[in-house]
């Protein structure tokens, strides 16, 4: 038998439900696709501000003269 998927139930104000549930019709999906979908758009977003603060701080310290070139690196 298939292992089934983890389920995570979710409170949303009256007003959220009403939009997904419009955005669901209109796409002809199920609400909990497309709250799976919207969830993982939310989370890439949050991993791209990550990336994004990491590399700001890399950024903010790196040296030119004390770099490696791209043969020093792979030789």
């Amino acid at each position: 038998m298939p292992a089934k998927s983890p389920r995570l139930n979710v409170v949303l104000d009256k007003e959220i439900f009403e939009v997904l549930d419009e955005i669901s019709r209109k796409k002809g999906i199920s609400r909990s696709l497309l709250a799976r979908d919207l969830i993982k758009e939310a989370l890439e977003l949050y991993e791209d501000i990550y990336w994004d603060k990491a590399a700001g701080k890399r950024d903010e310290s790196f040296a030119l003269e004390s770099s490696l070139s791209h043969d020093e690196v792979w030789d």
